[in-house]
């Protein structure tokens, strides 16, 4: 089975391509590398054997998805091209919509045109917004979104489900993604952000590796047992799964099929850092400073429908989790770049 991969060389998308290759799918990548390294190509290969057929682009350049889908016999399609970073959204909503939600209907038309009608789509729990009691299960309302970020993941949603409304031979399947941590247990693929990492995990291992001075903890004043932000942590590898388990049980059945992809257990920011130093055996010192504009105070998964319907259930735990980005972060003391 061929799938085209869109952001397939980003942290979610290139552990998803090693598990597709594990389970007999042929991944083909389109990824323009904005916050991505051409590097991953490479650590895929020494893991699978294989080294996936990779175009240089952008989802909005439709001329070249005609020619990815007229040269590969695709089948289906794993979007998660897109910009993903809450803060930055909130200052640049024009560039989120744009490349988000443009880009998806640029997608979408050219999986029309070329008669592909199968896609799971990298989708978000921000489209709960702030939720009103958790856990979140997908009945809970959406599309009270807090930042664009989130709203523009709301809007793809929405446009990829009226798309099967108008046509009901299309198999959409919606993953709505709790907090991705972790890395590939071999350390060899991890999260490798541009500039200033925007997630808790990787700002941590980058402290603890001696990168940055020390963590930003962004509001001490929520209503949670210490003050900070909760969230529900999955292991990248756990999502990777998720998505492969999407594809053999409802990839090819025709329906809008949506699933929460998280533990179902919430760790605020100061478990985390705690786990980390447990990992690690280092110190991570951090700084308080107020709340960002858009972050909530918690919000953890009912995965309980994913189960049932994909057979998939996280496994992983939050040891797993920081032990593994720990092990990718000092074996990559500068990510992929240390090459």
């Amino acid at each position: 089975m061929k799938v085209l991969v869109t952001g397939g060389m980003g942290y979610i998308g290139s552990h998803t391509c090693v598990q597709m290759l594990e389970s007999g799918i042929e991944p083909i990548i389109i990824d323009n590398l904005c916050n991505a390294n051409q590097a991953v190509i490479e650590r895929v290969k020494e893991l699978t054997g294989e080294a996936p057929k990779f175009y240089l682009g952008d989802i909005r350049d439709e001329a070249l998805l005609d020619r990815i889908f007229s040269e590969n016999e695709i089948q289906s399609v794993i979007h998660f091209a897109g910009l993903k970073a809450v803060g930055e959204s909130v200052a640049k909503p024009i560039e989120y919509y744009d490349n988000n939600v443009n880009g998806t209907l640029v997608l979408a038309r050219a999986m029309r045109n070329a008669g592909v009608k199968s896609i799971i789509f990298s989708s978000s729990a921000t489209v709960y917004g702030d939720p009103e009691t958790v856990p979140i299960t997908e009945d809970s309302p959406v599309g009270n979104t807090t930042n664009p970020y989130g709203t523009s993941k709301f809007m793809v949603e929405r446009c990829l489900s009226d798309v099967f409304t108008s046509d009901e031979e299309w198999s959409i399947t919606l993953l709505r993604y709790f907090n991705p941590v972790g890395a590939h247990p071999s350390g060899t693929m991890g999260e490798d952000p541009q500039g200033i990492p925007n997630n808790l995990m990787p700002f941590i291992a980058q402290v603890a590796v001696g990168r940055r001075e020390k963590l930003a903890v962004f509001g001490d004043d929520y209503p949670t047992l210490d003050g900070t932000g909760v969230r529900d942590y999955i292991h990248v590898m756990d999502l990777a799964d998720g998505h492969v388990a999407a594809l053999k049980a409802v990839g090819l059945k025709s329906g809008l099929h949506i699933y929460n992809l998280g533990t179902g257990k919430g760790s605020s920011v100061l478990e985390m850092v705690d786990a980390f130093e447990k990992a690690s055996g280092k110190p991570i010192p951090y700084d308080l400073h107020p709340r960002r504009p858009g972050d909530i105070a918690e919000c953890w998964a009912d995965a309980k429908k994913a189960e049932a319907d994909l057979n998939w259930k996280a496994t992983r735990t939050l040891q797993d989790m920081t032990t593994d980005s720990w092990h990718w972060q000092s074996s990559n003391p500068n990510g992929y770049d240390s090459e």
